[in-house]
């Protein structure tokens, strides 16, 4: 199977080399790794490299609590961050955070992780969540690099976990520790031999209580559009959710919404407007509020806020298997509702599970289940408090004998 993987992984590159011929975000992906031992200048000799590996940018969101801890602690450090996905590569600055360098990780070839981990010298190497690139992994393994996953979340429908997933296995086998978000990710690894696990829990609970407690500034143009409510935010929508939120309005004359689409260009924004009944404003054409009952957020970063400004959520990605951040609304004590297809999500069933999350297939369940809320500052209460049970896993991971002793040695 090893040898398998080493033709395949040539054979996806030059497919993605095609590919890129034809696909924009694919292209770029191919062209930010063209420099990348020049890149690796950056780093200065006898530094100690913590490197953490992040899939994308959602990977980085989670990992981040991490990061900034250990460079709070080990301010001497300097801290590496690569990227598979252009989507970190492009946003990860607008974020708070400690990071040294951030580059694309170069294609999991022999040669290219022998000279990356020779430049690099890590004396720790993150893998946040998922992704385990197996000639990365051996390889840290040959020199004796210590190897941990954060946050690792996985399935038994993964490869790790068949029979003929043998060489995967050992790949896993190959870490020398896991800290999961849940039981049956601990179950699954120890189902293969792999015993150094740890349940730390989502450091992503971690992420939006210090996203909320840092955020202190009011937004003139969300604030007042809100001053008169109910509000009902949709996060990241696409156009299921979208046609959701229209006949919604028709029913429910009195609410008002703000939609933040997860396409934010033009024609998309257009076709929301025409979608939608009701007269709807954008963000960056707010003046003052004139009786508009939507307010289309056709800007970057300033979700996460907004969702301060609303009394409910609709997540988006609920319909097609990729549901998005349900924690951030939940952080400020928003009842959540979602598309069915959320079993990929273990916090999305946690949410089910503790009455603040809510499964809906059309308007009418939208309308039904909101309606039906019992006492809302009760249940504001009880969103935040289970919010802040979950929080912890950043702690767990930092203060880990694990974690400490190797940087004793260090």
């Amino acid at each position: 199977m090893n040898f398998l993987y080493q033709i395949g992984i040539h054979l996806f590159i030059l497919f993605l080399r095609i590919a890129s011929l034809f696909n924009a975000k694919i292209k770029e992906g191919i062209d930010g790794r063209k420099s990348w031992t020049n890149t690796l200048n950056g780093i200065p000799e006898n530094t100690n490299v913590i490197w953490f590996h992040c899939a994308s940018l959602g990977e980085f969101d989670q990992g981040l609590t991490v990061m900034n801890e250990l460079k709070k602690r080990h301010p001497e450090s300097f801290l590496l961050v690569t990227f598979f996905s252009p989507s970190g590569m492009n946003h990860y600055h607008k974020r708070a955070h400690s990071v040294d360098l951030a580059m694309y990780l170069p294609f999991d070839t022999k040669g290219n992780v022998r000279l990356f981990l020779n430049k690099t010298k890590p004396v720790l190497a993150v893998f946040v969540k998922y992704e385990f690139w197996p000639n990365f992994i051996l390889g840290c393994k040959k020199q004796e690099i210590k190897t941990i996953s954060i946050s690792t979340l996985l399935r038994d429908s993964q490869i790790y976990f068949k029979w003929y997933g043998g060489f995967f296995a050992n790949v896993l086998k190959s870490m020398n520790h896991f800290f999961v978000q849940n039981k049956s990710s601990k179950e699954l690894l120890e189902s293969i031999g792999v015993n150094q696990v740890e349940i730390s829990g989502d450091t992503r609970y971690d992420k939006v209580i210090q996203h909320k407690n840092s955020s202190t500034s009011t937004d003139p143009v969300l604030s007042q559009f809100a001053a008169e409510g109910p509000i009902l935010i949709a996060g990241s929508s696409w156009e299921t959710e979208e046609k959701i939120i229209k006949k919604y309005l028709e029913s429910n004359a009195d609410t008002k919404v703000i939609i933040a689409p997860h396409n934010i260009n033009s024609s998309n924004i257009q076709r929301i407007q025409s979608l939608l009944d009701c007269p709807s404003v954008l963000y960056t054409k707010y003046e003052a509020y004139k009786g508009n009952r939507v307010l289309i957020l056709d800007t970057i970063g300033h979700l996460t806020s907004a969702y301060q400004y609303a009394d409910y959520a609709l997540i988006g990605g609920g319909f097609s298997g990729n549901l998005h951040n349900i924690l951030e609304p939940a952080v400020y004590g928003l009842p959540v509702f979602f598309g069915p297809r959320h079993q990929k999500f273990p916090e999305a069933q946690s949410f089910i599970d503790a009455g603040i999350g809510f499964v809906i297939e059309n308007a009418e369940e939208l309308s039904e289940k909101l309606n039906a809320l019992d006492n809302k500052l009760e249940l504001k209460q009880k969103i935040e408090g289970f919010i802040n049970e979950q929080s912890g896993a950043t702690d767990k991971i930092v203060n880990h004998t694990f974690i400490s002793n190797l940087f004793q040695v260090g």
